[in-house]
């Protein structure tokens, strides 16, 4: 079974044929690379580190593109923000961008900008969610202040590590789309399932995620740091696995956890999320047409009639704001 590992860091210190290495000793057919921003010499606070950590992912992906895609890394507080990413797009060739809530809010005018870039060139956005293990204060990061990308629907939100402690309040921005029907992998926000939650957490929440949203909301990260061994990855590939098994999934629900969601949050060939065009040497340069109205298009009316329909299948008494 094909496997997407989408959460991975990079360092500033790993090397393609390391990375590579890895995912094959790991068993895992793709990887999405994060720049750096945490290492030494990388600061989400200072705006020249994450121009080089951007151009140090360019050049690890490039010649890669069948099995390492890269996520730049942009920080909303900086004035040339919006610019930085879209050169990283259109310039350095990677295909979409992680953002990290601290000292601004998701909701903030300031990141508007940002949203307007990841919208228009239709990228895939990685939030972090929930708690910082290394103590900073996660009050930036609550799943429900990232609803304001709704206001940007060419950009198609992964949550990450399942908004822990928060895991409901991220369960509940996900199943909005579940609501108003919007296919899976068309939806605007799905959850990357790495390891926010302690263990004693992890089978309850990852269970109720999946009675509630469905594995086509869900998608697998290690979350690991770069560089690192296969042991590493495979250790948290078991970690999955092993929840699987207690869960007991069948295999189009493990298939869709391993690779369908997160292909078609990245718009992969086969797949029906969003979809780049290319350079020759593999950059991405602009959006295709979507290939049907983006969710929301039609008229009061409709909308209203079925939210009604909806929410009496939910068991939901109809309500207003």
């Amino acid at each position: 079974m094909k496997i997407i590992d989408a959460h991975l860091h990079c360092s500033g210190r790993e090397d393609s044929a390391g990375v590579l290495r890895a995912l094959d000793e790991a068993g895992i057919e793709r990887a999405v690379l994060l720049a750096p921003f945490l290492s030494p010499g990388h600061a989400l606070g200072d705006a020249a580190s994450l121009r080089r950590g951007n151009a140090h992912l360019a050049r690890l992906v490039r010649g890669h593109e069948d099995r390492l895609t890269g996520l730049a890394v942009v920080d909303p507080r900086d004035d040339h923000a919006a610019q930085d990413l879209r050169h990283a797009i259109e310039g350095l060739g990677l295909r979409g961008v992680k953002l990290v809530p601290t000292g601004w809010y998701p909701f903030e005018e300031r990141a508007r900008g940002v949203y307007e870039v990841a919208a228009s060139l239709r990228l895939p956005v990685l939030f972090h969610s929930g708690i910082f293990i290394d103590g900073r204060s996660g009050r930036f990061c609550r799943p429900v202040y990232c609803e304001a990308l709704r206001d940007h629907p060419g950009t198609r939100v992964a949550l990450a590590h399942m908004g822990w402690p928060w895991t409901d309040e991220a369960l509940a921005v996900a199943l909005i789309d579940r609501i108003h029907e919007v296919p899976h992998e068309r939806a605007q926000f799905r959850l990357d399932i790495s390891f926010g939650p302690p263990k004693p957490y992890r089978r309850e929440v990852l269970a109720r995620m999946l009675e509630v949203l469905g594995p086509g909301s869900l998608q697998f990260g290690s979350d690991c740091f770069l560089p690192c061994s296969g042991e590493q990855l495979r250790e948290r590939r078991d970690w999955v696995q092993a929840l699987m098994d207690e869960l007991a999934l069948d295999a189009a629900a493990r298939e869709q956890i391993w690779w369908g969601t997160a292909a078609a949050w990245l718009g992969l060939e086969g797949t029906d999320g969003p979809r780049f065009a290319s350079s020759p040497q593999g950059q991405v340069l602009r959006p295709l047409p979507a290939a049907r109205p983006q969710p929301g298009e039609e008229d009061a009316q409709g909308l209203g009639q079925r939210l009604r329909q909806t929410s009496a299948a939910w068991g939901w008494a109809p309500r207003c704001c």
